[in-house]
C-alpha cells in the first residue's frame, strides 16, 4: 500500500512579462513502506520541482499529493502538524542546509519536542542514537557543521530528517555534492534505513549507476512528465522508452565516451514551449506520424510496468536492442563500490 501518492501534479511558474512554464506537467508516482523509489532524469526535466511538491514547499497547480491517507496541503507560513512532520526531505547540499553557526546536537534535537520528548536528557540520549545510526559518534553533537566533510555533513542532515520519526524521505540529489567514496557510503546508509526502520525513500537523482544499486523501482521523468517507471531490474534489462535506453546508453563509460549518445541528439526543450504530441520525439530516433502529434499517457504495459510510448501500440514497429547488454560492464565498477562499504 502507498503510504505517499503523486496523483497528476502540475507545477507551474508565472514569469513577469513571460508565458507560464510548467515545470512539472502531469506527473504520477507512489512510494510504499520500505521501498526506494528513484526518480531520474536530466538537468532541467522537474525532479527537484516535483520533490518539493511532495513535501509541500510548492503548491501545485493541478492535481494532489496524499501522504497516508491525508491530502499534504502546500505549507506557507503555517507550522506542520505531527502528522505531516512524518514526511521529510534531506536536501541536496549539506554545506548549506545545516546553520554554521549552531552545535549538530541542537540542530537534531529541533524536530524531537514534536515528538513530545521534553526532558534534556532524553533529547541529547535521542539525539546521540540518531548520530549512531547515521554512522556518527554521539559526541558529534557538541560540534558544529564545519568541522565535519561534506559526507559527514549529509549523515548529519539525514539525522535530523530521522528525528521526526518519518515514515517518507524524500531526498533531493542527496550524493551529488559528495566525492565517489562519501556517495558509496551515503547510497549504502540510505538503502539500510530503509530496510531497517520499514521507511519509504524518494530518491531525486540524474546519476543512474547509484540508483540502480539502492532503488527497488525507478521513475523515469522527462520535460515535466513521468514518460516509464519500472522494478529496477526489469528497467535495466529491458527498458521499454527510448529515453531510458538514452539514459542508459549515456552512463560514463571506462572508455571515455558515453554523456550524449548518437542516439539521443540535442538538449532538453524549452518548457515554456514543448514539441507537440510526444514531448521526446525531436530527440528520438524512433518517432514516427502520431508521435508529433498526439501524446501518449503513461499506461500499464505488463505488472508493475507502465510507459508513455506509442511503440508500445504501434505494433510491430521495429526498433533497435536494447543498450543494456554492452553497459552492464561500464557501470559495474561503480555497482561494486556501493555494495562493498
Amino acid at each position: 500500500m502507498s503510504i505517499l501518492e503523486l496523483r497528476n501534479v502540475e507545477v507551474e511558474y508565472t514569469r513577469q512579462g513571460r508565458q507560464p512554464v510548467r515545470a512539472v506537467a502531469g506527473a504520477s508516482l507512489s512510494v510504499e513502506a520500505g521501498q526506494v523509489v528513484g526518480l531520474v532524469g536530466e538537468t532541467g526535466c522537474g525532479k527537484s520541482t516535483l520533490a518539493r511538491a511532495a513535501v509541500g514547499l510548492v503548491a501545485p497547480t493541478a492535481g494532489s499529493v496524499w501522504f497516508e491517507g491525508r491530502q499534504i496541503r502546500p505549507l506557507g507560513r503555517r507550522a506542520r502538524s505531527r502528522a505531516d512532520a512524518r514526511l521529510q526531505m534531506v536536501f541536496q547540499n549539506p554545506f548549506s542546509s545545516l546553520n554554521p553557526r549552531r552545535r549538530v546536537g541542537d540542530q537534531i534535537a529541533d524536530a524531537i519536542p514534536i515528538l513530545g520528548l521534553v526532558s534534556a536528557g532524553r533529547r541529547r540520549e535521542r539525539v546521540a542514537q540518531l548520530l549512531e545510526r547515521v554512522g556518527l559518534p554521539g559526541s558529534a553533537a557538541q560540534r558544529f557543521p564545519h568541522q565535519y566533510s561534506g559526507g559527514q555533513r549529509q549523515r548529519i542532515a539525514i539525522a535530523r530528517a530521522l528525528a521526526a520519526e518519518p515514515s517518507v524521505l524524500v531526498l533531493d540529489e542527496p550524493l551529488s555534492s559528495l566525492d565517489a567514496s562519501a556517495q558509496a557510503q551515503v547510497a549504502n546508509l540510505l538503502k539500510n534505513l530503509a530496510r531497517e526502520l520499514n521507511v519509504g525513500l524518494l530518491l531525486i537523482s540524474h546519476d543512474l549507476a547509484i540508483v540502480r544499486h539502492i532503488a527497488d523501482v525507478v521513475a523515469v521523468m522527462y520535460l515535466g512528465l513521468v514518460v516509464e517507471t519500472a522494478p529496477s531490474r526489469r528497467l535495466w534489462s529491458a527498458p521499454l522508452h527510448p529515453y531510458t535506453e538514452a539514459l542508459i546508453e549515456a552512463i560514463p563509460r571506462s572508455d571515455g565516451k558515453g554523456w550524449l549518445p548518437e542516439s539521443l541528439p540535442g538538449e532538453v526543450p524549452d518548457p515554456a514551449r514543448p514539441p507537440s504530441g510526444c514531448r521526446f520525439h525531436p530527440r528520438c530516433p524512433y518517432a514516427f506520424d502520431r508521435c508529433v502529434s498526439e501524446p501518449p499517457a503513461l499506461s500499464a504495459v505488463a505488472p508493475k510496468r507502465a510507459v508513455a510510448c506509442w511503440l508500445h501500440e504501434a505494433g510491430g514497429v521495429e526498433r533497435a536492442p536494447s543498450t543494456f547488454a554492452r553497459m552492464t560492464r561500464a557501470v559495474s565498477g561503480v555497482g561494486d563500490q556501493v555494495d562493498g562499504v
